[in-house]
């Protein structure tokens, strides 16, 4: 089992940043894929960006350039730094630990960007 507990979201203006962080606890080996995901009210959850253990990263083209996702693996936590955002960023973000077939997510975080 892997516990996710996510924390930074919050309101901020269009243009603003904000700095999402996800702690993994619990049942981690090497060989795992972390993310994050956000679903819009009325929308499907989509795949913001991903990092593999070995630091390989995957972007939705809709943040790349302005998003950053990161991990410190000694401390089994995953960042997204979201910059220049949009409105139509605002969304419930998700952080996601994926591991062979096994996905674990978080209890997700609010992200809201007022225009």
């Amino acid at each position: 089992q892997v516990q996710l507990v996510e924390s930074g979201g919050g309101l901020v203006q269009a243009g603003g940043s904000l700095r999402l962080s996800c702690a993994a606890s619990g049942s981690i080996f090497r060989g795992n894929v972390m993310g994050w995901y956000r679903q819009a009210p009325g929308k499907q959850r989509e795949l913001v960006a991903a990092i593999t253990n070995g630091g390989t990263t995957n972007y939705a083209d809709s943040v790349k350039g302005r998003f950053t996702i990161s991990r410190d693996n000694a401390k089994n936590t995953v960042y997204l730094q979201m910059n220049s955002l949009k409105p139509e960023d605002t969304a419930v973000y998700y952080c996601s630990f994926t591991l062979g077939r096994y996905d674990y997510w978080g209890q997700g975080t609010q992200v809201t960007v007022s225009s």
